[in-house]
């Protein structure tokens, strides 16, 4: 079974939340900016790192709001003959603290936006509501 590490962010200001667009081997949808830990990196630097990538924002991340452990089947791995992955999500509560919103070229986010709480799309990864939980925040999405 593989392993993947992986530190993300809940940024939140003024009843609305960051989200970064997630666009990979024909699947998307909406997800929280972060993404995998290098091999040697801390994850704070990673999350900071990440969604300054994914969101052109330089952030820091607060408080650790937990970690999330999800099995994903081989059946619905990206990688053909892969097997089972295990993902390993640590989130933590962020906050901008400069920085224009920019889209990412060439990962595997194409775009970041800004959505009222109440309108988080629907088309989202299920990250989103694990973190909303984990942060006491509801959506009407």
């Amino acid at each position: 079974m593989d392993i993947r590490v992986a530190a993300y962010g809940v940024i939140v200001d003024d009843d609305r939340i960051l989200l970064a667009h997630w666009n990979e081997s024909g699947r998307s949808g909406w997800t929280l900016p972060g993404g995998g830990i290098d091999p040697g990196e801390d994850p704070v630097d990673a999350v900071v790192r990440e969604i300054a990538e994914e969101t052109g924002y330089r952030a820091v991340a607060d408080e650790l709001l937990g970690i999330d452990s999800k099995i994903v089947p081989a059946e619905h791995r990206f990688v053909a003959d892969a097997g089972p992955l295990h993902a390993l999500r640590i989130v933590y509560r962020a906050r901008v603290i400069d920085g224009t919103l920019t889209n990412e070229l060439d990962g595997t986010t194409d775009e970041a936006a800004w959505f009222a709480l109440d309108r988080i799309p629907n088309r989202r990864v299920d990250l989103v509501d694990v973190a909303l939980r984990m942060a006491g925040i509801t959506s009407g999405g």
